[in-house]
């Protein structure tokens, strides 16, 4: 029989984990999996538990709940010479990583792509010392997702997002960045935003990186240079029906390797997959099917 270790976000998804935990235990139970739970409680209490995990040596390590909690597990396991396949059970506001991997907001059948056995190995990008899955970036409104208070993602879910989208919209300014690839500076100048991909579902939209692909070693990398505000808020426009990246004030590129840098001393903030990820400067690498993840 496998050994199972379920990391859950008992807050995630208006608490459905928590209330349907009987009913995960069992499914998976009866399919052959000796399963052990653990809640988290705060901060970085996933990716501790993930890695108390590996060293016990479980076969499987499951994580319910949002992008956020994925995040931490993988940053649990990345470093790890031998990392367990990884079971996703979305129950989060926007649930980027399971929609690009074709994840159902189903616990019940989530569960059962889990317990079916097919499985698949995907990239994971490396900003200095850390993990993201699906998403970095940097700029005035990267700070979106860990601006939302909890509560308010439980209750009204992805609304919370473009509520405080609205409201930070008039703050907006650009920042001088420097990024550059292996081979050449491809901006060194004011931009409003710069997002490196993994996969095509970021932040809920399913269109913002639409040729991206979590195996094929590379990251998709969109800039929006320095812009007015009325034109900021005409790409992101585009960006819903996936028609930006031909836009004259979005550069796109992909690439395995690159380093981004501040002009002066400004602080830029960074965000890995909705959470805090330091400030830049940073160096980011695509590390090609470093963790294997079951799929449906």
């Amino acid at each position: 029989m496998k050994r199972a270790r379920l990391i859950y976000n008992p807050s995630s998804g208006r608490e459905i984990v928590r209330r349907k935990l009987p009913d995960i235990l069992d499914l998976l139970e009866s399919a052959g999996y000796e399963t052990s739970c653990y809640a988290t409680r705060g901060e970085n209490d996933a990716a501790e538990e993930a890695e108390r995990a590996v060293a016990r040596g479980f076969d499987v390590i499951m994580a319910a709940g949002g992008d956020g909690t994925i995040y931490e597990v993988v940053n649990g396991m990345a470093e790890k010479s031998a990392r367990p396949a990884l079971g996703i059970i979305p129950c989060g506001t926007s649930n980027d990583f399971a929609r690009a991997l074709g994840i159902p907001r189903s616990i019940n059948r989530s569960c059962r792509i889990i317990t079916s056995g097919k499985t698949q190995r995907i990239d994971l990008g490396r900003i200095n010392d850390r993990y993201f899955i699906n998403i970095a970036g940097g700029g005035s409104l990267t700070d979106l997702t860990y601006e939302v208070p909890s509560k308010l993602k439980t209750l009204i879910g992805q609304l919370a997002y473009y509520v405080k989208g609205l409201e930070k919209l008039p703050s907006l300014h650009p920042i001088h960045v420097r990024i550059e690839t292996r081979n050449q500076v491809v901006i060194d100048e004011e931009i409003m935003i710069f997002l490196i991909a993994n996969s095509h579902s970021v932040g809920g939209f399913d269109r913002l990186a639409p040729k991206a692909d979590l195996s094929d070693g590379k990251l998709d990398c969109i800039v929006v240079k320095k812009t007015s505000l009325p034109e900021f808020i005409r790409l992101a426009t585009a960006a819903v029906r996936g028609e930006h990246l031909k836009d004259p004030n979005i550069l796109y590129f992909q690439t395995d390797y690159l380093k981004a840098t501040a002009a002066g001393d400004k602080k830029v903030q960074l965000n890995l997959d909705g959470e805090l990820g330091g400030q830049l400067p940073c160096v980011c690498r695509a590390l090609p099917g470093h963790i294997e993840v079951f799929v449906p």
